[in-house]
């Protein structure tokens, strides 16, 4: 229960604090003076010509203590002062029809007519929805100083604005310990999302995303860029991020990643008709191009230096192969909703409609969404229905991405278009001197976008009903049975005429695909909730059961040329079956409002292990301490809240995708391995490996945490510290040559630690009736590194490479190491002259044996940053708003895989150093044939970056035809501008390799809101 007797002594507090802030050493408010001063003056001119009267008054709480800093306004008018230290005010207001409102933080608002009153004494109630603000966890909610958990809530008004494509783009750079970036700029393009870093090695990173109840299938679905850009985000009206195991243990298996609770958007009882109608225009604009040779540049070269044979393929062109497959792209994306109540039914319909084009040429998503939700209560609110229905029709026309390397490289004299060859549709392309088509060269890009047809439809529902029923006879227990559904379907095709040259020789190509992914749900819990006043204790305690089903199914299909000949033959159909039960139960004790204990308990099934390994339990503890409450800081009037939080918790991982590792199987051979037989090849069957003792990965988190506010909450944050050790890594490791399997085993093997600090700090800097400015800032420092990665450890063992990187067949950049954080560069170390320029196949012989060899390897950097950081800001001055998000990354390293192909290497001539300007020869290397330049650290370069997310300006115009509608006018910047040392496109690549990456745009938007009154 709240102490009174303490909330009296912090408004108290606030007063003095103010006091010695604006007026040190005076009782008098001296900066609510100004305030009032200020505000009349703007009012003036509404009020000059009527007969004022004064009116004075006190503002007590209900123990009948003043309250010092309310807020006092003549409604409807700027006029306004502020109470001094002990709760009095002066204010001068219009004879007739004025009408006073006091508002204070953590208050009740109150309106009062002043009518013939010269003196006005108000006694403000506290707010109680503010005291009891509850937070959505697992299988229900929580009041928010219950949770002993690290758990962080973004609402609606939180939200990243502009063009918002897919849901988690509204919190990015909002969360601590949550590191969100996008995997590119294509439409609909998803991201990664990383809560306290990766856990896994080769299971799942990602976080679970439950949507209004329904845990989501995340994985991949065919034809879409990213699965959750099948959700409206404008249907989005909250996101509760669970963090760590105290808060994320109830969904166990599942929970080793974090959990993403989303909540849409509903109806409320009572409401009257309401209709919103939101629509938005943007322009997309690459933000900057690859510095490469002109016609002009490259020529020069060429004719100065190479051979008589090379200067004879020169074209007389100037052809800039960036800005012809990039464009400038223009969406728009419309939403309308209505919401209210029938008949004490709530209910909210929306539809929203977006065409988002691409600014790499060709590329496209369209989508068209709707969303039903029904909310209605039966018998006196006892039964509480929640129906929702969410759909989605999606169609995409992809661009080849890999044209994006290919402008880079492409020769820059030459025209796109060649009009004598006929064989290619027109377009330029390398062939020989024979007329064959150089299967060596690259193609051309803008040939290969606007030829290519690469195109799908993606339709998808995620629904469920909600049952809770407050029992009649026993209102303290609610039974809960939740039945949801999360089904998707998609199918595309690729076409490639055949005078496209990637495909000529073979008379073009056809392919299919589709995929049906079905995932449903059953949850019933119970849940006894019940305050007991005589023992100074709070009980709420749930236990339920769950079964979830996911099915993948992928019809085969058969490659074909335009002639309807088969190229490759269709493979073999895909379907796959997953289902996960569970046992779960927390108990939440609360003691004389300080003392909080949180138990979690949770037993999970899967049937991706064998019946020895499939069952798993994941328990957690958590203890928070609400110092706040205790007597000993009654007196300390500074501070509003005051937490320390502390918790243990096991979670687990099983999501190794959809096959079971623990079965004995046989797979095709690939086409390397085939069997002749006379004159045909025939595809053999081979073993796989398996391990019939796999079992569940396991993640151990510590945490410990403080909240805490100061000067009533106007100063607020929190402070976290986290270790996750996961153990039994489901990890694909090599297997030894000879074995007759295939070279890679899924298995347990080895173990990963996280450990971290996050740190939130939030200030309303002006908090005025008409103005006001809130900062906040997080900040997140992480590390890992992996401390086991075999049953037997070998010290001098190079680890799992990984990291494919463009330029040769199968070669990686990165390897995981014991020791080492996860995917470290695997690099040589460059040497430089006394200039600070690379030489050309010269590097450290870390070994000391006089010669470079894979010895000489060693490992540089990784692509995780220490710290990330998130700024924000937002100002409202009467209907102005202004806002912006930055989001910052320190100590990510990128290896820059388009520079390091982005040799001369036809060029071998040394004197070319010599005379060749800096600026088209940046790199200093000859271009001679060195087979180690690839994997020099040069071209591993310091990608920490600091980004202006989203710039955002707000205009409210106010009530239009005859007060029926309310305008609101937005304009936002995305993307705004990047400060890095990074010499490519972009520093923040998601894995590392940047190679033909989508450049993120930058995107400038218009928006109009209408709220139909």
């Amino acid at each position: 229960m709240q102490n009174k007797y303490t909330r009296r002594i912090r408004a108290i507090g606030l007063s003095t604090a103010l006091g010695c802030l604006f007026l040190p050493g005076t009782g008098q408010n001296a900066f609510a003076s100004g305030v009032q001063t200020e505000l009349a003056a703007s009012n003036w001119s509404n009020t000059s010509s009527q007969t004022n009267v004064t009116v004075t008054g006190k503002v007590t709480d209900d123990s009948g203590v003043g309250l010092p800093g309310v807020t006092v306004v003549v409604r409807g008018t700027t006029r306004g002062t502020s109470t001094d230290l002990n709760g009095n005010f002066t204010l001068s207001v219009p004879q007739t029809g004025a009408v006073l409102v006091f508002s204070y933080i953590g208050y009740a608002s109150q309106e009062v007519p002043v009518g013939n009153q010269t003196t006005i004494n108000v006694t403000l109630g506290q707010d109680t929805k503010a005291l009891q603000e509850v937070v959505v966890v697992g299988y229900g909610t929580q009041r928010k100083s219950d949770v002993t958990g690290s758990v962080t809530s973004v609402s609606e008004e939180d939200f990243q604005q502009g063009n918002i494509t897919t849901p988690e783009q509204l919190i990015s750079g909002k969360v601590a310990g949550v590191q969100i970036s996008s995997n590119g700029g294509a439409p609909g393009s998803g991201s990664r999302i990383r809560i306290r870093g990766g856990s896994s090695l080769n299971a799942s990173n990602d976080p679970l995303i439950v949507i209004d109840g329904v845990p989501v299938d995340n994985s991949s679905v065919s034809g879409s860029a990213n699965p959750l850009s099948l959700i409206n985000p404008n249907d989005i009206e909250s996101f509760n991020i669970l963090k760590d195991a105290s808060a994320t243990a109830i969904y166990g298996s599942r929970a080793s990643n974090g959990v993403i609770i989303i909540t849409t958007k509903k109806g409320k009882a009572g409401d009257k008709l309401r209709v919103s109608l939101s629509s938005l225009a943007s322009v997309s604009q690459l933000r900057d191009k690859v510095d490469v040779l002109t016609g002009d540049e490259y020529r020069s070269v060429v004719n100065q230096y190479a051979t008589e044979e090379n200067r004879a393929l020169l074209g007389d062109a100037n052809t800039d192969w960036q800005d012809l497959i990039f464009r400038d792209a223009v969406s728009h994306d419309h939403n309308l909703s209505v919401s209210g109540s029938v008949k004490s039914i709530p209910y909210r319909v929306s539809v929203g409609y977006l065409d988002q084009e691409g600014i790499l040429l060709t590329s496209e998503m369209k989508r068209a969404t709707g969303a039903v939700s029904l909310n209605p209560t039966f018998f006196d609110d006892h039964l509480k229905v929640n129906l929702n229905v969410k759909g989605v029709s999606s169609e995409h026309q992809f661009a080849n991405e890999g044209v994006i390397g290919s402008a880079v490289s492409f020769d820059p004299t030459q025209s796109p278009y060649d009009p004598t060859e006929n064989r290619f549709g027109g377009y330029f392309e390398w062939v020989r001197s024979s007329g064959e088509v150089n299967t060596l060269a690259p193609r051309n890009p803008l040939s290969t976008l606007e030829q290519t047809d690469d195109q799908s439809e993606v339709r998808r529902s995620i629904g469920n009903i909600q049952l809770d029923y407050k029992l009649h006879f026993f209102p303290a227990l609610r039974a809960n049975l939740n039945l949801g559904y999360d089904v998707s379907k998609s199918e595309g095709s690729v076409t490639l005429p055949g005078t496209l040259a990637s495909v000529y020789t073979q008379g073009g190509s056809f392919s299919q695909y589709s995929q049906e992914k079905s995932n449903n749900l059953l949850d019933f819990y119970l849940n006894y909730a019940k305050e007991y006043d005589d023992l100074n204790s709070r009980v709420d305690f749930t236990a339920g059961y769950s079964y979830q089903k996911f099915r993948n199914q992928i019809p085969p299909f058969a490659t074909l040329n335009l002639a309807g000949d088969t190229i490759t033959r269709a493979p073999n159909p895909i379907e796959t079956n997953n289902v996960l039960v569970s046992f779960f139960g927390r108990l939440n004790y609360t003691f004389k409002d300080r003392y909080i204990v949180t138990a979690t308990l949770r037993r999970d099934g899967s049937s991706r292990f064998s019946p020895d390994n499939r069952w798993g339990t994941f328990p957690a503890l958590a203890f928070a301490w609400r110092i706040i409450e205790e007597p000993f800081l009654q007196n300390v009037t500074a501070i509003t809240d005051l937490k320390l939080r502390v918790g243990y918790g096991v979670t687990g991982q099983q999501d190794i995708g959809g096959f079971y590792p623990y079965l004995p199987r046989y797979v095709y051979s690939n086409s390397e391995a085939n069997y002749q037989l006379g004159d045909e090849f025939y595809r053999t069957l081979r073993p796989q490996g398996y391990d019939e003792n796999i079992k569940w990965e396991e993640t151990k988190t510590y945490n410990a945490g403080l909240d805490f506010g100061f000067l009533n909450n106007r100063i607020n944050g929190s402070l976290d510290y986290y270790f996750k050790r996961t153990e039994d890594l489901l990890a694909v490791i090599p297997v030894p040559a000879g074995s007759n399997l295939t070279n890679r085993l899924y298995t347990n093997v080895g173990s990963i630690e996280n450990q971290g600090v996050e740190a939130v700090l939030n200030f309303r800097a002006i908090d005025r009736d008409n103005f006001s400015w809130d900062l906040g800032v997080n900040g997140t420092y992480n590390v890992n590194e992996i401390t086991s990665l075999s049953r037997v450890e070998d010290e001098d063992a190079v680890g799992i490479p990984v990291g494919g990187i463009g330029g040769g067949v199968g070669n990686t950049i990165q390897v995981h190491t014991v020791g080492y954080p996860t995917f470290s560069y695997y690099v040589y170390k460059q040497v430089y002259d006394t200039n600070g320029r690379p030489i050309e196949g010269m590097y450290a012989d870390l070994s000391g044996d006089g010669v470079i060899t894979d010895q000489d390897l060693y490992r540089y950097k990784n692509p995780e940053p220490r710290v990330f950081l998130g700024f924000n800001s937002q100002l409202n001055y009467n209907k102005w708003s202004l806002g912006f998000v930055l989001r910052g990354s320190i100590g990510n390293y990128a290896y820059n895989n388009i520079k390091a192909n982005a040799f001369y290497n036809n060029i071998d001539w040394e004197e070319y150093l010599l005379t060749i300007p800096s600026s088209i020869n940046e790199f200093g290397f000859l271009g001679l044939n060195d087979p180690n330049r690839a994997y020099s650290d040069y071209f591993v370069e310091n990608a920490s970056f600091l980004r202006m997310d989203n710039l955002n300006l707000g205009y409210n115009v106010g009530s239009i035809l005859n007060d029926r509608v309310n305008l609101r006018l937005t304009a936002t910047g995305q993307n705004v501008f990047v400060i890095t040392k990074y010499s490519g496109l972009d520093p923040e690549v998601t894995g590392g390799i940047d190679n033909n990456f989508y450049p993120r745009p930058r995107i400038l938007s218009l928006g109009v809101n209408l709220d139909f009154q």
